[in-house]
């Protein structure tokens, strides 16, 4: 099992980097300093590097440290963003902002989302509703949201949308995947003929693929899960090929664990939009929600 850096230590580190020394880094994080040097010392059994030069003058960080530091505040930043939408999904007060999103946008969009949100507006009350994205549709039209987030093709009738994001789905497979050793793309006609690990009926990632795919004659899935993470695991766990969210798969794509397998002439790019009822104007935290996201960065 791996042995997880502990977050508090971690804090600390950037502590020191931020404040100049342990002892103030320690009363900022409300640690008493021996129990600091005790946490900093574990980090570095840890990690295997010297991170704190102690000096008479203080402590002051080592390059080693410094590197180390870049990266947990990456890490502190990403476990700030997972705990607010963590607290989205409870129900403790009324909310002010009810939004609901696909399973994609929820894993890899919505935690940094509403992170940002809640540094603006850290009075609004939000409560995030997770479907797949026929059903974020179906909630909007009923008002059972404020605003919805999807990832299909397409949007029904009687919703208004805008872009806030765009996508592109990728086939994937192992490394000791015959596929993975072609030397010449896919034709779409190859990877209709054979059976695919799946997203369920409904998914904007199965609906994107089944249109892509519909002029062709199909067999059954291989499997039909309901999240790309279970996806995900199935194709690392060899089931077989899939079809996924690039967002799903990009950290696999990048350490080898997965390969991208082309396929000629198909393109699967896709916008990822917010969705609500009328009116058109989209007014209150789900308007300011909607126009943080779109915002030109």
């Amino acid at each position: 099992m791996t042995d997880w850096p502990d977050l508090a230590a971690l804090d600390l580190l950037v502590g020191i980097d931020d404040h100049g020394g342990l002892g103030a880094a320690a009363r900022k994080a409300g640690i008493a300093q021996p129990n600091a040097t005790r946490m900093l010392r574990r980090l570095e059994k840890q990690l295997g590097a010297v991170l704190v030069r102690r000096g008479r003058t203080g402590s002051v960080l080592t390059p080693e440290g410094t590197v180390v530091a870049h990266w947990a505040r990456e890490v502190l930043a990403d476990t700030a963003r997972m705990l607010d939408a963590a607290a989205s999904l409870r129900v403790d007060h009324p909310p002010e902002l009810v939004v609901a999103a696909s399973m994609t946008v929820a894993e890899h969009l919505i935690p940094r989302w509403l992170g940002e949100f809640r540094a603006i507006r850290s009075d609004v009350q939000i409560q995030l509703h997770v479907h797949n994205s026929v059903q974020v549709c179906d909630a909007a039209a009923a008002g059972e949201c404020d605003v919805g987030f999807v990832e299909g093709p397409s949007v029904p009738r009687g919703l208004y949308s805008v872009p806030v994001a765009r996508d592109r789905l990728v086939v994937v497979v192992p490394p000791d995947h015959p596929w993975a050793r072609r030397r010449r793309p896919l034709t779409v006609a190859e990877l209709a003929s054979t059976p695919l690990v799946v997203r369920e009926v409904g998914s904007g990632t199965r609906r994107t693929l089944d249109l892509a795919l519909e002029e062709y004659a199909r067999p059954a899935p291989l499997l039909e899960l309901g999240s790309s993470a279970t996806v995900r695991t199935s194709v690392l766990g060899g089931a077989g090929p899939a079809v996924l969210s690039t967002l799903a798969v990009a950290e696999d794509l990048e350490s080898g664990k997965l390969r991208a397998v082309d396929v000629e002439g198909l393109d699967l790019s896709r916008v990822l939009r917010a969705v609500w009822r009328p009116p058109r104007a989209l007014a209150g935290p789900a308007g300011e929600l909607v126009r943080m996201i779109t915002r030109p960065r």
